[in-house]
């Protein structure tokens, strides 16, 4: 059924959604964007699915666009740039409103687009040696169709650094600024995943309110777009636009489906299940 991607259930109802380019570090293909905003969909539905776990096979988790398919969106005509940006944003759509708690095993590097994929994850836990960064400003590019969730994840201060400076960092800063739930040796990840990440470094108590890292916080950061409005990021977007100076970046400022609102989260489900842990 897919050509880049797996599916696997198990009789607990923990479904694995895998990544599986390994030999081009699993970037975004056109076909993988497709067949990820499907298996959303499929697992969305499924009654048998309690969680979902996103994971990838080979040394890195997601290594952002896949360069083929970026030449092809710079090269095509405005309907086609349009049509493949907002694919992008449909997936991350699919997967952020996805009615089943998502958890993102991140076992080696993620860059771009990969941070896009972690941030509407309810958890994240990743291995001491990941590395991550924003990178398109390097490409000339500018993070702009995942920047409503990746804002709404780590926060406007740590987005507008990490987006201008498109510098990699490790897993420590990564766990500071919450696109990391917790930290875990390479050995103990799936048990870590399996305990719903406590107990491995986690963040800062969530029921400490108003705290960095906290329920209310992070509901805040979470709801960043539908708080300001679609206008007011993609006003952010234009001014980073205005830095990176791409045509690309004209276009996903200017296309209305290429910008969501982070809602529609699983925390419901997650007071159920959380008690247990997910084994």
């Amino acid at each position: 059924m897919f050509e880049t991607i797996r599916i696997d259930e198990d009789e607990r109802g923990i479904a694995t959604l895998t990544l599986n380019r390994p030999d081009k570090h699993n970037t975004l293909s056109g076909r993988m964007i497709e067949e990820l905003t499907a298996a959303a969909a499929v697992l969305g539905d499924d009654p048998k699915v309690r969680v979902v776990i996103l994971r990838a096979e080979g040394d890195s988790f997601c290594a952002g666009g896949d360069l083929d398919w970026m030449k092809a969106q710079i090269a095509g005509n405005s309907e086609q740039r349009r049509a493949g940006a907002t694919a992008l944003a449909m997936m991350l759509r699919a997967l952020d409103r996805m009615p089943k708690p998502l958890i993102g095993r991140v076992q080696g590097a993620a860059y771009g687009g990969g941070l896009g994929m972690m941030s509407v994850c309810d958890l994240v836990i990743g291995v001491p040696e990941a590395r991550f960064g924003l990178t398109e400003t390097k490409l000339g590019l500018i993070p702009a169709t995942i920047s409503p969730y990746v804002i709404a994840r780590i926060g406007v201060t740590a987005a507008r650094r990490h987006m201008f400076a498109s510098r990699l960092f490790g897993a420590e800063e990564a766990h500071r600024i919450g696109l990391l739930s917790a930290i875990a040796a390479p050995d103990d990840l799936d048990t870590a995943i399996a305990a719903g990440g406590r107990g491995r470094r986690q963040g800062p108590d969530p029921r400490d309110c108003g705290a960095p890292g906290s329920g209310a916080d992070r509901q805040d950061r979470r709801s960043f777009g539908q708080a300001v409005g679609k206008r007011r990021i993609q006003g952010r977007n234009r001014r980073l636009f205005r830095t990176a100076q791409t045509e690309l970046g004209r276009l996903i400022c200017s296309c209305p489906g290429a910008i969501f609102a982070a809602s529609g989260r699983r925390y419901a489900v997650f007071a159920a299940l959380g008690a247990g842990g997910f084994g």
